[in-house]
């Protein structure tokens, strides 16, 4: 199998250019992060070296992470949360400050009521409290405002891609 470049390539804001071979070879990670080099070249009619490669391209250009994804409930952390932010100040560096307490899994600056949105994942109560004393804390944060979640009912990474 010889790989052909694609005619219509995809410019990326951050520059990085996704092929339909790109495109199919993300998707078919988002189905199944484990599938070998080889099911995935079958799949998108490349051989397995070549997708060895383009797989390689992708994760050092940031396009994808391979990673096991876990239940925190299942492995002992009874307590998981998103924490509402409001900050002043320089937004990126609240976020920044944030996003160094431990605990903080997820971090991201929306538009809206609400300046950060930050999921925390801890053993229990005690530690929660913890970690959301670290948050409020940080000189720029103004407020925060607690949701416990209660019982997670989809969770899922395969969105395709455009």
């Amino acid at each position: 199998m010889t790989e052909q470049p694609d005619p219509s390539p995809t410019r990326r804001a951050n520059g990085v250019v996704l092929d339909d071979t790109a495109k199919r070879i993300i998707e078919v990670l988002q189905e199944d992060g484990r599938r070998s080099y080889a099911a995935i070249g079958k799949a998108v009619g490349l051989s397995e070296a070549a997708v060895r490669q383009r797989v390689q391209r992708l994760l050092e250009a940031g396009v994808v992470q391979v990673v096991g994804v876990t239940d925190p409930m299942m492995l002992g952390f009874s307590r998981q949360a998103m924490i509402g932010v409001r900050t002043t100040g320089d937004l990126n560096a609240a976020a920044d400050a944030v996003s160094e307490v431990e605990g903080v899994e997820y971090v991201v600056i929306t538009a809206g009521s609400f300046d950060l949105l930050v999921e925390v994942v801890a053993e229990d109560d005690p530690k929660l409290l913890d970690i959301l004393a670290n948050i409020r804390a940080i000189d720029t944060v103004a407020a925060t405002e607690t949701f416990l979640y209660l019982k997670l009912r989809k969770q899922t990474y395969a969105w395709g891609t455009r």
